[in-house]
């Protein structure tokens, strides 16, 4: 049966398509609202994206307040959009984040980061709720959702946070009185909710306490006005949410669907009432399994020539006694140019190739040159007379 042939577009048809037809019953809603439930950020983020001018409408710029319906066009630096109209249930992970990786997407330093380890999604991006220290570690929460990761953080929540600290010290009554009340911070007031003591051995002791805030350093900060400085700080819970016992430090765990609509109703917000979202076969054998992500290379300077080493991570103090290392073997000659300039030796001459060590001379042996006389004359056969 012979193949028909396709049919060509006419050339001189100029008309642009049909736009699609409105809903007239279709309810509006806020342009940044969408933004945040399709995981671009929290609202806030999403109204300083408006009005970047990044955002259009139907090729028109987009204005902070704005609205939009299902029919309409919505880009991201003329990349089109998938808005969620109906929300769907998003995605929670937990990470039991060790010290040495900073909560940071854009770090100029090239450390480590926690996001280098998250795995890939589709249409959208994973946020962070709250943040750790380098140098602090314990539970961390990443979700798709703008809008639950804006109920955990926003102040007006006061949503508790929970920490294991070990001090080098012991605190008094009166003490952990004063921390309970309020100390003068040099950013305000501060305080915690609670604070117990939970033993210790020798000069170190642990203690529990309860803060509804989430400033820079906070907890040590509280504790250092008393000259108690903290050794070890770990985040055991974040609002609902404790940290498992069995999520080991570099372990993550995908929250199941139960887990999740418990969290949104937690955060009063709406729960997706249409079907669940086509899990992959991979996101159904991690759902609800403790795995340990895979560690990607180090990003360093490429000009100190220096590389990762397996799973384990450079930090940044390592990745200084790197250099020095490489700098004592390597050390830079330099030499005054012509015009007074120092210049390193090395631009001024090609690269020659290492000499070969010369071999050591060897010390002549004090021999006496042999003689005729010491050579003893030959014997003759019996016999025969000697020839004259």
């Amino acid at each position: 049966m012979a193949r028909p042939f396709k049919q060509q577009r006419n050339p001189r048809n100029t008309s642009p398509a049909k736009p699609a037809a409105a809903d007239p019953t279709a309810v509006p809603q806020r342009l940044h609202k969408l933004l945040a439930l399709a995981g671009l950020g929290s609202r806030r983020e999403m109204e300083t994206l408006i009005a970047s001018g990044r955002i259009t409408i139907n090729g028109k710029t987009a204005e902070v307040g704005a609205s939009v319906v299902p029919t309409d066009v919505v880009r991201l630096d003329s990349r089109p959009l998938h808005l969620p109209f109906e929300p769907e249930l998003p995605q929670v992970l937990l990470y039991h984040k060790p010290e040495g990786e900073i909560v940071s997407q854009d770090d100029p330093e090239k450390r480590a980061s926690v996001f280098d380890k998250l795995p890939r999604i589709r249409n959208g991006k994973w946020i962070a709720i709250g943040r750790l220290d380098m140098n602090t570690s314990g539970l961390l929460i990443f979700t798709t959702s703008g809008e639950l990761a804006n109920r955990f953080m926003h102040p007006r929540y006061e949503v508790e946070r929970e920490y294991a600290v070990r001090i080098f010290g012991e605190l008094t009554d009166g003490e952990m009185a004063q921390l309970t009340y309020g100390i003068e911070l040099d950013d305000g007031p501060a305080n915690f909710d609670s604070i117990r003591p939970q033993g210790g051995e020798g000069a170190n002791h642990w203690y529990e306490v309860i803060l509804r805030e989430g400033r820079n350093r906070e907890v040590r900060r509280l504790f250092e006005a008393f000259q108690k400085p903290v050794s070890r700080l770990i985040r055991v819970r974040f609002g609902p949410v404790n940290l498992p016992p069995r999520l080991k430090r570099g372990q993550m765990l995908h929250l199941g669907v139960k887990e999740v609509t418990g969290l949104m109703e937690w955060a009063e917000l709406a729960v997706p009432k249409g079907p669940a979202r086509q899990l992959t076969p991979r996101e159904k054998e991690k759902l609800g399994k403790v795995f340990t992500p895979k560690a990607k290379r180090s990003r360093f300077d490429a000009e100190a020539g220096l590389e990762s080493r397996g799973p384990r991570r450079v930090t940044k103090t390592r990745e200084e006694g790197i250099r020095q290392e490489l700098e004592k073997q390597q050390p830079v000659r330099r030499s005054r140019s012509r015009h007074g300039a120092v210049e390193p030796e090395e631009a001024q001459r090609p690269a020659r190739p290492p000499k070969q060590a010369a071999k050591p001379a060897r010390k002549p042996a004090n021999r006496r040159i042999r003689q005729a006389a010491d050579i003893a004359p030959a014997k003759q056969p019996a016999g025969k007379r000697a020839k004259r």
